[in-house]
């Protein structure tokens, strides 16, 4: 990078955007840790609504950044996105048009935005991985959100033929770490069940996990992720996007996060699945194989590890976090 960048992060207030926060402040490596000449913009939705033009046009002119981290996004659960189809189509679609746009007219020199997993077609073979995006339709139930992401990567090839410019994408698979959102309704499952037990412990009742809790999937540590999105940042040169994500080996099933968390939060109540309520999707493994090709020295934290830190940051934090 130049010797002077600026570099904005949509989203900074979230668990990714906090989780790059954290590491840019704390990491000590060269290949990771803060360069002399860097400056850091973390924004929130105070500093204005992505999704109209005139606000993202006055945030560009105000920091004029020379690299933009695009994490910012309309998200929710399984619920939401089932009901309000159109609204995460629309306003991801405002948000992203709007941030590459001008990134286009303010010369930003590379744009790194965040996909999902979810954008892959429904029917597909596993692993997944970076050539599948646009194999087939994405699951039904959350179809605006996923066309909404799976467009970044279109407008990132037009940009990039057109005007020549260096946008790319990462598709990071489940992340978590400190600063993840616990609402029981909306959250996603290892907050959600962090929570769950956190209250069985405090109310003395039973810690009941939905499901038969055999699904697996692969979860990556939020301070882990923050490290490959500046490696991404700094060192990956292609336009097509690249899965950030634990190997297939380190798959987990649902009952091993729950053992997690009830080992961490030592809780010793009563603990059990309901095998009545619905499992969801088994496994959507996704391949890290292009991700190891480029960087095979990269060191995942332990699970057990990630889980206690989470833990503890949670009951630390339980009085603020967003709940």
């Amino acid at each position: 990078m130049a010797s002077e960048s600026i570099i904005l992060v949509t989203g900074g207030t979230g668990l990714v955007g906090q989780a790059l926060k954290w590491v840019i402040e704390n990491e000590t490596s060269e290949r990771y840790g803060k360069k002399e000449g860097e400056k850091w913009i973390f924004l929130s939705s105070k500093d204005g609504d992505l999704r109209k033009e005139a606000d993202v046009k006055a945030i560009f002119e105000k920091y004029k950044p020379t690299h933009v981290v695009h994490l910012a996004a309309m998200v929710g659960g399984l619920f939401k996105n089932m009901k309000f189809k159109l609204d995460f189509l629309r306003e991801n679609m405002m948000m992203n048009e709007n941030i590459l746009w001008q990134s286009k007219e303010f010369n930003v020199k590379k744009v790194v935005s965040c996909l999902s997993t979810c954008i892959f077609p429904d029917k597909t073979s596993y692993p997944i991985d970076e050539t599948m995006v646009h194999d087939g339709p994405p699951h039904d139930s959350n179809f605006g959100y996923a066309y909404g992401k799976r467009m970044i990567d279109v407008y990132n090839h037009a940009y990039n033929e057109q005007y020549g410019c260096h946008f790319t994408s990462v598709i990071p698979t489940n992340i978590f770490g400190p600063h993840d959102n616990y609402n029981l309704e909306d959250s996603h499952v290892l907050p959600g069940l962090t929570h769950k037990c956190y209250l069985a412990k405090k109310n003395n009742t039973p810690f009941v996990v939905w499901g038969s809790g055999k699904p697996l999937r692969q979860f990556i540590y939020s301070r882990d992720l923050a490290k490959l999105f500046i490696w991404t940042l700094r060192e990956y040169e292609e336009i097509d996007p690249i899965i950030l994500s634990v190997g297939e080996e380190d798959e987990v099933s649902i009952k091993d996060v729950a053992d997690g968390i009830v080992k961490a939060m030592n809780f010793q109540g009563e603990y059990a699945f309901d095998s009545t309520k619905a499992d969801g999707q088994f496994k959507k493994t996704a391949s890290n194989v292009k991700l190891m090709k480029y960087i095979p020295d990269f060191k995942f934290t332990p699970f057990d590890v990630a889980i206690k830190e989470s833990v503890e940051w949670f009951e630390e934090n339980y009085d603020t976090l967003r709940k």
